[in-house]
Formats: structure tokens, sequence, C-alpha cells
């Protein structure tokens, strides 16, 4: 039997093809990374540099380093706690207002406004911040952080929109929500539900585009490791291991991310099967529907049959349909041309004695 509907499941040869080919690339990489530690090994990378983390020259202490890149991974983490929000709020409603307002010069506008944010560098972003507007180091990270992800977050949200089936919008409109309401209420919640993996890449994205921030002289993490870089000195000797320990740190604060975006994900999955084992009751055009189906016999309950509140809790009575068996279509159909047959002969008779 089909292990899915879309491939048949691996029998032996495959499986035999499936775990040579996991050996043969497991291997390759590995051998990768032994020449990539052989060459570092050549070049010294493996010596006494390492110290700086645990007994870094110029009578200066660990704990001296070790706090100055936390200084570094804090002024990171406020710049994306301040951006990530603001290009969030502002994504969502340049998209609510693309999909919710019915003005075509309107729309246009904010199609324009998100091509121009989107099309602009962000280290130009900030630039413009710091040079033209005069915005310290960290409004200016956050100007440019806050415009570009933002107009990357209304595509976003734009997409998820446009993916939703046309019943939905439809749905909306044709219990009275107006165009605007019918975005907020009925299509936005499925489109972050659906576009949310996305939206958490994204806030990735901007996390790791703080480090263009040491160009603007705001010492975020990577400014920080360049800094005890330069003054430590010795052509650039301390440069591995203290990148080293940067790139650590924003995988692990990626990681994290990644697993927070993975439990929203579960989380609202949960939250949407809940309900599962409740059967809402079954109201229809004249009240509830039988067990027999829509077309069932006609109730005198009417629509406060088998409702709590206005029934009371009584159930509906339902009788079952009778059931037809293949042929019976072509019974019916025989029986009734026989009996049009015999009353057009009992006609004819009763016109013949009337007329004697």
């Amino acid at each position: 039997m089909s292990a899915s509907v879309l491939y048949d499941a691996p029998g032996p040869r495959a499986k035999r093809l499936d775990r040579t080919l996991n050996w043969v690339f497991s291997l390759a990489l590995l051998a990768v990374a032994g020449y990539i530690a052989y060459a570092f090994a050549q070049r010294g990378v493996f010596d006494d540099r390492w110290k700086i983390l645990t007994d870094p020259p110029k009578n200066q202490e660990a704990i001296t380093v070790w706090r100055a890149l936390g200084r570094g991974l804090g002024a990171t983490l406020t710049a994306a706690a301040i951006a990530a929000p603001i290009a969030i709020a502002a994504g969502s409603a340049v998209a609510i207002v693309r999909r919710g307002v019915t003005s075509t010069l309107t729309r246009r506008a904010g199609t324009v406004l998100v091509e121009f944010s989107r099309g602009l560098p962000v280290l130009m972003l900030m630039f413009l911040a710091k040079l033209v507007f005069g915005w310290s180091p960290l409004w200016s990270v956050v100007f440019g952080l806050v415009v570009y992800n933002a107009a990357v977050v209304a595509e976003i949200l734009r997409a998820g929109l446009a993916a939703l089936p046309k019943g939905q919008r439809e749905a909306g409109l044709s219990i009275g929500l107006s165009t605007m309401r019918t975005t907020l209420l009925i299509e936005l919640p499925q489109a972050v539900r659906i576009m949310l993996p996305a939206l958490i890449s994204q806030m990735v994205v901007l996390l790791k585009d703080t480090a263009l921030g040491y160009i603007v002289a705001y010492e975020e993490l990577l400014r920080v490791i360049k800094l005890n870089r330069d003054y430590f000195g010795e052509n650039g000797r301390y440069t591995i291991p203290l990148f080293v320990v940067g790139a650590s740190i924003y995988i692990l604060i990626n990681l994290l991310v990644s697993r927070l975006a993975t439990f929203i994900e579960r989380r609202l999955r949960e939250g949407g099967s809940r309900g599962k084992g409740i059967e809402p009751p079954e109201i229809g055009p004249t009240g509830p529907i039988p067990q027999s189906g829509v077309g069932g016999p006609a109730r005198e309950e009417g629509a406060a049959a088998g409702d709590p509140v206005f029934a009371a809790g009584r159930r509906p009575e339902s009788h079952p349909i009778p059931q037809r068996r293949p042929g019976d279509a072509e019974e019916e159909r025989r029986r009734d041309a026989l009996n049009s047959r015999a009353e057009i002969e009992a006609n004819r008779g009763r016109r013949g004695g009337e007329r004697w």
C-alpha cells in the first residue's frame, strides 16, 4: 500500500541506495571539515590566540572582554526589539490599506511606497537618517530597519491575503461587512496564520541586519568585536576567536527565534483544532436539519426545536427517508405509465356509456 498520495513507500533496493548515499555524503562532509581544520592548524589558528577569551593580553581581564560582548549583544537586541514591532505594525497597515480601501489612488500610493522602500538598501536608509536627519546611531539603525522591513512585511501579508479563497471575501461582503472590516475581521487573521513562518524569517533577517549599524558608529555586537580586535592588535591575531564567538551568538539567537516560531505555529494549530469534539446545532432555513437530511419531512417544532434556550433542550424529531434501490426509478416510471393507461381506458369507457 502506498505510504503517501504523492509517492510509494521505498522498497528494499531504494532503502539500500538511500543508506549508501547518506554514508557517502556524510563521509564527504567529514572530509571537507577535516581539510578545513588541517588548513587552520597549518596557519596556527589553534595556538594560544584563543586565550583572549580566558586570559587577554595588555593586563586586561577576561570578564572585561565578555562584558564588552554583552553590551554589544544588548545593543543589537535593543535595536531589533524597537524596530521589529514598528515594522510589523507599519507593514500590516500598508497591507490593510492596499487590500481594504476601495480608492484606486490610495492603493496605488501604497504600492509605490512599498516598492520605493523595498528597493533602497538598508545601509543607505541608515546613512539618510544619520547624515541628513542628524539622528543618533540607534535611531538611524532603527529607521533603516523599519523602512525596509515594513515594506517586506507588507508584501508578505499581501501575498497571504491574495492566497485566500475568494469565498472568504465574498462571505464577508454578503453579510453586510464593508471592504475594510472584511479585511480586518476575516482575511487578515487567516493571512497572518498562513504567512507566519515567512514573517518570523523576516524578523531573523531584521536581527542580522542590525550588524550594519557598525558603519554608522552604533556599538552593536559586530562593532564591539571589531573594537576589541583593534585594541588588542597584533596584526589581527585575535580576529578569528572573536568572530567565532560573535557568529555563535548570532546563530544561537536565530535558533531561539526559529524555535519560538515553531512553538507559536504549533499553538495556533492546536488552538484551531481544539473545538473539533463539539458538535454545533444544525440550523436550517426553517429549523434544525433532521438526521434524515435536508429533504426530510417537515416538523411542527420549527426553529426552536432542539434549542437548549428556547426549547428547554428538546431534541428535534426526525424520520428516516425510504431508501431507493437500483431500478426503483424505472419501476416507478413503468407503474405511472400503467396507471395513466388505465385512467385513459376508464375515461373512454365512461364517455362511451354517456353517449349511449
